[in-house]
């Protein structure tokens, strides 16, 4: 059967049984990933009296992981069954978690920095390695709302996910929202026991130096790819805007509109339930619109949202446009994740993914770290006003490539 039939005689998405998996086990870490980050940065606050450096270790601890095992685990993730990688990954998270409760409980505090270390390293394995299952088993006329499920998942947790994990640490403790977390890697690693079987062949070193040289080749794909080559280039501006913009919103609520820094808090909610009902007319549209013009048109909106947001002083306006922002923000990440799986070939696609999404996160924490100076230097509005520059600039790369259409070896889905 070939690719257009397949496509043709796709079955409903959500009868899938690897979306229907992956699905649930994304709920279980999501629900461990933000009791993990409210605890810790609770935690952190009140055992340092709110002390900047210890806090900023936080973001170091997650983010730091991407730079430096991006590359090597999307490398090895092209080399392992994926599905025995996955479940590995959520077993060893697990593990770790409970040796740092170990540790914590016995008096060294500062094991909590561990576990979101630990975590994110292993995120660096697992998630490639669902990027390539995704190409088995997913129809490629179907990337597109796939993609917009996972968008609407994480918009739910977007708004759920702080009131969870600040009223099980308040609640519980530190020691107890560690358990919860190790508890739902277990949880999620049975569950992907559920997932079909790998139909693929684990690729084995054959020679000296085989594994530098895939680990180039990544590289090389990308590069010569037109399309790639464009994306990693809105990533790196939607990096930059994306950083500054969050590493000063709390200036936007005290500053602009005057109110005390628990206003936060709500402007995240609305943006995480217009992403949610953003993410839900996406999986509608979603074979309709191309993934390059998806892409576009949310950096478009967002780059104006983030102009307007520095500028306005009223708290209508600004939330009517934090609103509006979280709208077509699940049109930025279901574009990339959906252009990263089209033009990638399905045995290097663990690769792309590990050059292409540490430009974005290596670019978001460069701006969050110059945010400050930004601040001393500069007026809200102006910065504001920079970091919707960044999201025009990143809309107009995808007017090159806007024509183009994926290549027919990119997608070997799978029936399932």
């Amino acid at each position: 059967m070939n690719r257009q039939e397949k496509s043709i005689n796709a079955p409903s998405l959500l009868r899938n049984r690897f979306l229907q998996t992956i699905l649930l086990s994304s709920v279980l870490l999501q629900i461990g990933i933000w009791v993990r980050n409210f605890a810790i940065l609770l935690y952190v606050a009140d055992r340092t009296n709110n002390d900047p450096y210890a806090i900023s270790l936080i973001s170091v601890a997650e983010f730091a992981p991407i730079f430096v095992f991006s590359f090597i685990g999307g490398t090895f993730a092209d080399r392992w069954l994926p599905k025995r990688t996955m479940i590995w990954c959520d077993l060893l998270s697990a593990v770790s978690v409970f040796v740092v409760l170990l540790t914590i409980h016995y008096g060294s505090w500062q094991s909590v920095y561990l576990v979101a270390f630990i975590s994110a390293i292993l995120s660096q394995f697992s998630q490639p390695s669902s990027m390539r299952l995704f190409k088995y088993h997913v129809p490629e006329v179907q990337l597109q709302q796939g993609m917009a499920l996972f968008q609407s998942l994480m918009a739910i947790f977007m708004v759920l996910g702080p009131m969870l994990g600040t009223f099980i640490y308040s609640t519980f403790g530190l020691e107890t929202s560690v358990a919860i977390m190790g508890i739902v890697f277990l949880l999620s690693a049975l569950v992907l026991i559920r997932l079909p079987e790998d139909n693929m062949e684990p690729q084995t070193v054959t020679e000296k130096g085989q594994f530098r040289k895939e680990f180039i080749e990544g590289f090389r794909y990308v590069w010569q790819s037109q399309v790639l080559r464009m994306l990693g280039l809105a990533f790196i501006l939607a990096g930059l805007a994306v950083g500054v913009a969050q590493a000063l919103n709390l200036f936007i609520v005290t500053e602009r509109l005057g109110r005390s820094e628990e206003f936060l808090q709500y402007l995240l909610m609305v943006n995480g339930a217009a992403m949610l009902i953003g993410g839900g007319i996406v999986a509608v549209f979603a074979k309709r619109v191309p993934p390059q013009l998806l892409l576009a048109i949310g950096m478009l909106v967002g780059g104006i949202c983030t102009a307007i947001v520095g500028f306005s002083t009223s708290v209508p306006v600004t939330l009517t446009v934090q609103f509006l922002n979280g709208l077509v923000f699940p049109c930025i990440h279901i574009g990339i994740s959906t252009m990263i799986l089209k033009w990638s070939h399905a045995s290097i696609v663990g690769r792309v993914n590990g050059v292409l999404n540490p430009m974005f996160v290596g670019m978001m924490v460069v701006s969050m770290s110059f945010a400050g100076a930004l601040k001393n230097a500069f007026s809200l509005s102006t910065i504001y006003s920079g970091a919707g520059l960044l999201f025009l600039l990143g809309a107009l790369v995808m007017v090159p490539i806007m024509s183009q259409k994926a290549p027919d070896i990119a997608h070997t889905a799978q029936e399932t």
